[in-house]
């Protein structure tokens, strides 16, 4: 039965969105209906809700700032009709705007007995489609020439109000600016939403006046004209009268953006996701969440983001358009347009852009910068490294501090490490370069060419101390004195110390001070090759 009656409505409605307005009190460039809430323009908010509606005709009124207003409005829906308000005369003018047009583009678009039309401000974002639903659903039942979805609200200022006889039959809409004192007291306000016989407002549209104190045309005027028609005119009261609140300044959206927030939350929490703490925690519109999902404090869930189950994120994480897998951890990392898999691991601090895909258990640590950047299944990038333009194989594991050299000044290249590679710390890989499969690398090593499979690449010769050279390169300055005064006192020590007959004794001037070294916990120590000098130079 419900699908017959959306399909009832989808072949007889005519939805019409205002987006004419300047509001001129956002103080901004940008038009007042594309300032966003929850990652969405106010507009996109409403024609989301209206297309729940299935309507066979969409119609935007369009005027100042048309420019910018326009194409996003048909980036959302490409069926829809823009008409075009020259000035902005009110709202019966815009509405009637409206229906040049479509009747323009679709001669018969309000044939019909039964065929309705809805009409909707485009700065309502908590609107909400059900809702919609139901009022259209009303307006048939009751077969009236005028709908108007009201609401009850404890300061009615700046809305117009609705205005009853005795017997609770609408008498007319009054708005706020020629309301009298008693007609101010009413607490019962017009949502600015209102559904029509299509007939009905075809004919009467024309016959609207502009003798009020703005000198515009008010499309509420025409439920005076039903009355006088002797036509039905109903007023339904929505039990959510914040779905049809406008914000008109940037207070207003900040605090309808609060509430669009406590609400996606709350269906959140309720749904089956734990949000630690909702004050410090923002979702977009478009995210979705799985099962048991733990949000930490201070997070952002922002775009399309899509996350599994069993997810972990936060604290203090960034997700933006990112798809993440089942039992996934993401904690304190900004992460852009990116793709985390099942059982992964990001962060901290890891920064995350666009073009990564990280594989299965796989792992990014700590201060990693990543982009464009494929890193196979159970590989890892444990900590301080950037890693552009490469794809790193399954169970590979690259060492602290190596750098992806992907850009030549001119254009940028790609490089790939082999599966199960281990490279070693402070490397920098100069693209176009491939590391075989289970090759290494040696610690600090640079390499400039293909590594082959199993094969363990150095490119630094051995250590040589030059002794001194800080004194002849800046004598006098605090480095040399704290190394003059360092040697005085090893030399001092060394006084004290009974030393064999050869001469050559424990703490000797000049002696090197450092033992063999040593390869990082997720590298590999660098090698001594047969026939380097290891000689100290003077």
């Amino acid at each position: 039965m419900a699908t017959n009656q959306a399909h009832h409505q989808a072949t007889n409605l005519t939805a019409i969105v205002l987006a004419a307005g300047n509001g001129v009190r956002m103080r901004s460039k940008t038009n007042k209906v594309l300032h966003q809430i929850a990652g969405r323009s106010m507009v996109h908010h409403v024609l989301e809700a209206v297309s729940q509606t299935q309507p066979r005709n969409l119609v935007v009124v369009v005027g100042a700032q048309a420019e910018q207003v326009g194409p996003h409005v048909q980036s959302i829906a490409a069926e829809s009709v823009l008409a075009h308000q020259e000035s902005q005369d009110g709202t019966g003018h815009a509405v009637r705007t409206a229906v040049e047009a479509l009747l323009a583009r679709r001669p018969d678009a309000f044939e019909g007995e039964d065929a309705i039309v809805i009409v909707a401000a485009a700065d309502t974002p908590l609107l909400q489609g059900e809702t919609l639903r139901g009022f259209l659903a009303e307006h048939r039942a009751a077969q009236c020439a005028v709908s108007i979805l009201s609401g009850v609200v404890a300061d009615p200022k700046g809305y117009g109000r609705i205005v009853r006889d005795p017997g609770g039959d609408v008498l007319g809409i009054v708005e706020e600016k020629d309301a009298d004192a008693s007609q101010r007291r009413i607490d019962e306000v017009s949502s600015g939403i209102l559904a029509f016989a299509a007939d009905f407002l075809v004919e009467a549209l024309p016959s609207l006046g502009n003798d009020n104190a703005s000198g515009e045309y008010y499309l509420t005027d025409l439920v005076g004209l039903a009355r006088s028609a002797g036509l039905l005119v109903g007023a339904f009261p929505i039990p959510d009268p914040m779905q049809t609140q406008g914000a008109n300044d940037r207070v207003q959206l900040a605090a309808l953006g609060a509430e669009f927030n406590r609400r996606l939350l709350n269906q959140a929490m309720l749904d089956g996701v734990t949000i630690v703490d909702p004050a410090s925690t923002w979702i977009d519109a478009g995210v979705r969440l799985g099962r048991d999902v733990l949000i930490r404090p201070g997070c952002q869930l922002l775009g399309d983001t899509v996350i599994g189950d069993d997810v972990v994120v936060g604290p203090d994480s960034t997700l933006d358009g990112c798809r993440v897998g089942d039992h996934a951890t993401v904690v304190r990392s900004h992460c852009l347009q990116a793709r985390i898999a099942a059982g992964a691991t990001v962060g901290p601090f890891e920064y995350m852009r666009p073009g990564t895909d990280l594989g299965q258990d796989g792992k990014i640590g700590a201060f990693v910068e990543t982009k464009n950047a494929s890193i196979g299944s159970g590989a890892k990038v444990p900590h301080l490294s950037y890693v552009g333009d490469a794809e790193i194989g399954a169970g590979a594991n690259i060492g602290a501090g190596t750098i992806f050299a992907n850009y030549d000044g001119v254009a940028k290249h790609r490089s790939r490490v082999g599966m199960h590679a281990r490279t070693a710390s402070n490397n920098t890989f100069v693209a176009p370069v491939e590391i075989g499969d289970g090759a290494a690398t040696g610690a600090g090593a640079v390499i400039r060419r293909d590594v082959p499979p199993g094969a363990l690449a150095v490119s630094s010769g051995a250590q040589r101390n030059l002794v001194g050279w800080v004194a002849r390169r800046w004598p006098g300055s605090a480095m040399a004195k704290a190394a003059a005064s360092r040697a005085a006192a090893k030399h001092a020590a060394s006084t004290d110390v009974t030393t064999p007959a050869s001469g050559v004794g424990r703490g000797a001037p000049g002696a090197p001070e450092s033992g063999p070294g040593s390869g990082s916990e997720s590298g590999v120590a660098d090698a001594t090759v047969p026939g380097q000098d290891t000689s100290t130079e003077e």
